[in-house]
């Protein structure tokens, strides 16, 4: 065998055994040591060329297939379900290792072409992430212009290039020099793009530009999906809220119509006004008050204390105006009650809790039923009227005539004259009985009561046994609507149907007494009336009286020596002064002191002012008189009883 084919046999079994570059060397340091000739050295060479040559395709083609597997291995990574800022950060991982960068980072575009990197990898400082490439500058913005790729081996000695300051800062910073970038594209727009770096000056392959290329490609569409996929995402998590919320709506239109179509129920069953007021407050979780449109309580279904009436006045001003509920500080709603153009008052609710939308709108529904209710019982009122009235003037012009006839027809309407019941008699003083009259009908009605008209004046038999307190509601409700104060007379409580006209009677008296003595506009009872009261009373009864004045003392002194009572009297006999009342009593001064404090904590504090003074000395001189009286009287029963008098004989 010839010595050039012997080295070229040689250099293909280096090659098939893919010896390292030394070995080359040494064969062809071998051959010119073992004296071969020119010839031979030199088909030696040629061959160890074409040796080299091949080998370097083979290591390309290596590096090649390792970067398209890598590729495609980043290619199925990128199918995964990843946020927007997991899969960038992975794609510029990838970048980096896939082509050996120093470092990799990516951008991206705004609307208005702006840019700016969203995510980096192999960075040193902290100026990258965030940074802020503005439009025309930098390579990623001429990447995109072209739509290909674009790079240089030293990116701040490159003066084909538009630099920029803050790029050029970050770059001299990190100490980069070659750059490379590709654009994001997505059909016939860019989403930004990507970058690759070395800290060395170098030239990039085409096989490196062709993968980076690539990565780009596959990258901007992951990123597309990643962005539809999270725009779907906030689609259905809208749509679940969407979802979320109308079914909570739903449920709540359900829940405000079954409690509206209760309230409705209620008022079309007859219930009261304290019923319907109970229910909307349990429906709504609070305590009501429903107020008439003198702002006075008609019914409450609790405590509302420490409320600001001047508040309260503003906001029921401001409810009736815009004709919805006006809501105060404190969870504290007002809401008008009305019928049509007419005021007929307000509900106030206390909400343990705030309103919602539709429970705002099921106070408002609450209050058309309460005016409804008002309405019905006012027809209701108005249609029994004549009915009242016949039976009020049976019971005043025939009080002695009262049969099971008259006593049926009360119970029909719903009163039992069994029970006590005071007599009411108000006088208009302005002449409006008209719009009085009206009033009374409701009025009478929603207490449960009759009504009547005699002599000018509006009568009222109304369920209770405190007269004055009576009187004193009734007057307090017609005098605002009429404008002026109304005079009002009452008396009772009655003993039976028998006993209501003189009852009335006496209110009668009362009124007259009232303006006999110049209180034109008040109110006066037989109570209020004192001693007068007891002169002007049918049956004068002294008992109730003394009871009234000094009940208390009395009291206080059964079962023990009538010690405060004597001192009471002892006390005015003697001019006020408690030493001459001590004298009289033959008692230290000390002792009348405590006597007369005990008496102010049984009388009250003003027992010893002028007007009521008066009245405890009448009293006292009634019972002294009333025991004398009965004290003779005893004495003469039992006179006429002795077994020594003599029996009287005829003649």
């Amino acid at each position: 065998m010839r010595g050039d084919e012997a080295g070229a046999l040689a250099v293909l079994e280096l090659l098939a055994e893919d010896a390292p570059p030394g070995r080359y060397e040494a064969l062809l340091t071998d051959a010119r040591a073992a004296g071969a000739d020119d010839a031979t050295l030199d088909g030696l060479t040629r061959a160890l060329e074409l040796a080299r040559s091949v080998q370097a395709r083979a290591t390309r083609s290596r590096q090649r297939e390792a970067a398209l597997t890598a590729l495609v291995d980043t290619a199925h990574d990128l199918t995964s379900p990843y946020d927007i800022d997991g899969l960038l950060r992975l794609i510029t991982r990838r970048a980096r290792r896939l082509l050996g960068f120093d470092m990799a980072w990516l951008s991206l575009s705004r609307p208005d072409g702006s840019a700016y990197v969203r995510t980096s990898e192999g960075e040193t400082t902290a100026f990258n992430v965030g940074l802020e490439l503005g439009t025309g500058r930098g390579l990623g913005s001429i990447a995109q212009a072209r739509r290909s790729p674009v790079w240089t081996p030293d990116y701040l000695t490159d003066p084909t290039i538009a630099h920029a300051p803050g790029i050029d800062a970050v770059v001299e910073a990190e100490g980069l020099h070659a750059i490379i970038a590709v654009p994001l594209r997505r059909g016939d727009s860019t989403l930004g793009a990507l970058y690759g770096s070395d800290r060395a000056v170098r030239q990039f392959s085409p096989d490196e530009i062709g993968i980076m290329l690539s990565l780009a490609d596959l990258a901007a569409v992951a990123i597309e999906k990643a962005r539809l996929l999270e725009q779907t995402r906030d689609q259905v998590t809208e749509l679940e809220a969407f979802g979320s919320r109308t079914h909570t709506a739903l449920t709540r239109v359900r829940h405000l119509w079954e409690c509206h179509a209760r309230l409705a129920g209620l008022v079309l069953d007859g219930a009261g006004l304290p019923t319907l007021a109970r229910a909307t407050a349990d429906a709504l979780d609070g305590v009501l008050q429903v107020r008439d449109p003198g702002g006075r309580p008609l019914t409450a279904t609790g405590e509302l204390p420490g409320l600001d009436e001047e508040a309260v006045t503003k906001g029921a001003l401001q409810a009736l105006t815009l004709r919805r509920p006006a809501r105060l500080p404190g969870e504290l709603w007002l809401a008008p009650v009305l019928a049509g153009a007419e005021d007929l008052g307000v509900l106030l609710l206390s909400a343990s809790a705030p309103l919602t939308d539709e429970d705002v709108r099921l106070l408002q529904l609450a209050a058309q039923s309460v005016a409804c209710l008002m309405l019905i019982q006012r027809g209701t009122a108005a249609a029994e009227g004549p009915v009242h009235d016949e039976l009020l003037a049976d019971l005043l012009d025939r009080p002695h005539s009262v049969d099971l006839h008259l006593l049926e027809r009360t119970r029909r309407l719903g009163i039992d004259l069994d029970r006590p019941h005071v007599v009411v008699v108000a006088r208009p003083e302005g002449g409006e009985l008209g719009k009085a009259v009206a009033w009374a009908t409701s009025y009478a009605y929603r207490m449960g009561g009759l009504k009547g008209v005699r002599r000018g004046c509006i009568v009222l038999v109304l369920p209770g046994s405190d007269a004055s307190a009576a009187a004193h509601r009734a007057s307090g409700e017609l005098s605002p609507l009429l404008g002026h104060a109304v005079s009002t007379g009452a008396a009772g409580p009655t003993t039976g149907p028998g006993d209501v006209a003189r009852t009335y009677a006496e209110a009668v008296r009362c009124l007259d007494a009232l303006t006999a003595l110049d209180g034109v506009g008040g109110t006066a009872s037989l109570q209020e009336l004192g001693f007068l009261g007891l002169l002007l009373s049918a049956d004068h009864d002294v008992e109730s009286y003394i009871t009234r004045t000094i009940g208390p003392v009395l009291e206080y002194d059964t079962g023990r020596p009538a010690e405060l009572t004597r001192t009471l009297e002892a006390y005015f006999a003697s001019g006020a002064s408690p030493t001459h009342a001590a004298e009289a009593l033959h008692v230290h001064p000390n002792t009348v002191s405590r006597r007369l404090e005990r008496i102010a904590e049984l009388l009250g504090p003003d027992w010893q002012k002028p007007a009521r003074a008066l009245e405890i000395q009448m009293a006292l001189r009634l019972r002294r008189t009333r025991t004398v009286l009965h004290d003779r009287r005893t004495a003469a029963d039992r006179s006429d009883a002795s077994p020594y008098t003599a029996p009287y004989e005829a003649p």
